[in-house]
């Protein structure tokens, strides 16, 4: 089940790549051009939350020792998702480049810079991010494996409490059982 989910987390990866690139792309389109990328980037949207519902599905079927990793895993991809939404909006409504140069005058040289600039923060922003959520996982796993390393501890400890108390009342009937014997020997 989990190779499913994984199948389908790669599956993501690539819609999500692709779609984010579009989206970027949008913007600086017009016409029949944009309105052709928006309709397919919608499509793609919808491919998305139908993974995202598969993957949602393949988590319920996991085992529960396994599945916090997995719904935590899932809580992160269906924020990627609203995000991506988010971006979509803004993207279908943002001007392009020619009617923001008309709108504020014709200064291209520091847009630019500002525009690469924003570019590069955003890049570094979104590295964080994911190096963010890879220790929020590993500290997920971290703990679950503790849980059940612990949970083992607990039922070695009762094993060894029964063993205990099998070998008192066993030393007691030995001795009993001496004074038995020794009682028997002196008739």
């Amino acid at each position: 089940m989990s190779s499913d989910f994984e199948t389908y987390e790669q599956d993501f990866g690539t819609l999500t790549a692709d779609v984010t690139n579009k989206i970027g792309r949008i913007p600086k389109l017009a016409g029949e051009e944009k309105t052709q990328l928006v309709l397919n980037v919608d499509k793609q949207l919808e491919e998305v939350r139908e993974l995202l519902e598969q993957m949602d599905l393949e988590v319920r079927e996991i085992p529960i020792q396994s599945r916090g990793m997995y719904s935590s895993r899932l809580k992160s991809y269906k924020q990627e998702m609203e995000k991506l939404e988010k971006d979509f909006k803004r993207s279908r409504i943002a001007y392009s480049d020619e009617v923001r140069n008309e709108l504020l005058g014709d200064d291209g040289g520091s847009s630019e810079s500002q525009r690469a600039h924003l570019l590069d923060n955003t890049e570094r922003l979104e590295r964080s991010s994911r190096r963010l959520e890879a220790g929020y996982q590993i500290a997920v796993e971290t703990e679950q494996v503790g849980q059940e390393i612990l949970a083992n501890l607990h039922s070695d400890r009762e094993k060894i409490q029964r063993s205990r108390d099998r070998l008192r009342e066993t030393d007691a009937n030995l001795g009993k059982s001496s004074r038995i014997l020794t009682s028997m020997l002196r008739r």
